[in-house]
């Protein structure tokens, strides 16, 4: 079973930097990792994600501050965040995307809050 646990969260005021990371355990070949946002009301927003050959995309409000990075032997995925706003606030969760017999499944972290003060 794959299970996700993230870190690094905390309280950080506007122009912050802060870094996530998500140790995963029983990972498949060829997982993909992302990161997602998690607003009050349990709305998910896509941050960034990152392939095992390290391509990468980010969502719009964060791209070109936020960078992924993934560490393949350790089962580790990164989330550096510089210039961190207000609106950056939320509980961050970390997300695992592998295929079963050519079915797509997710697993999920608990997540770490990040709140960013003005």
């Amino acid at each position: 079973q794959v299970q996700l646990v993230e870190s690094g969260g905390g309280l950080v005021q506007a122009g912050g930097t802060l870094t996530l990371a998500c140790a995963g355990s029983n990972i498949y070949a060829g997982t993909t990792f992302a990161w997602y946002r998690q607003d009050p009301s349990n709305q998910r927003e896509f941050v960034a994600s990152i392939t095992e050959g390290d391509s990468a995309e980010y969502g719009a409000t964060v791209r070109g501050r936020f960078s992924i990075s993934r560490d393949n032997p350790k089962n580790m995925v990164y989330l550096q965040m510089n210039n961190l706003q207000p609106e950056d606030t939320g509980v961050y969760v970390c997300n695992a995307q592998y295929w079963i017999l050519g079915s797509r499944l997710d697993a999920w972290g608990q997540g770490t809050q990040v709140t960013v003060s003005s």
